[in-house]
């Protein structure tokens, strides 16, 4: 198996609801998601890819666009703050990005890989680091 290895980082805040500790509190990341492609071969009969499992500009500008909507925005689970504080927020300009699930590295590193893995890429896993030495891992084999 052949492997390529490409990562984007981007700046955040989020918070943990009904988390009894600091990140019960909004607090920022610089979140680091490394994303890692998997192929059993190399690509023979197109000559752009010859030599290749895919394309790596291709997996690297797709991993950049969604890195590029979650930059310097507050990340939310849906129905975790009262309707009038988000009200408040939103109103004062900040973007919120809302998510269906508890912003963890653990859940992100899976929706990065699912979003990734529906546009078409074959993954080996997704790395999402929270910190430079605290990381969570979704796909392996």
């Amino acid at each position: 198996m052949y492997t390529i290895e490409t990562q984007v980082s981007f700046d955040s805040a989020h918070f943990l609801a009904d988390y009894q500790g600091k990140c019960g509190n909004i607090h920022g990341h610089r979140w680091t998601v490394k994303v890692i492609a998997k192929g059993d071969g190399l690509e023979e009969e197109n000559p752009q890819t010859r030599g290749m499992i895919m394309d790596f500009s291709q997996l690297k500008k797709a991993l950049q666009e969604m890195g590029n909507k979650l930059d310097h925005v507050f990340i939310m689970e849906k129905n975790t703050m009262a309707p009038d504080t988000l009200q408040c927020l939103k109103r004062d300009g900040f973007q919120i990005v809302e998510v269906e699930f508890r912003p963890t590295a653990e859940n992100f590193a899976r929706w990065f890989y699912d979003q990734l893995t529906e546009q078409g890429y074959v993954l080996h896993s997704v790395v999402v680091y929270e910190t430079p030495n605290n990381c969570a891992a979704y796909g392996l084999d």
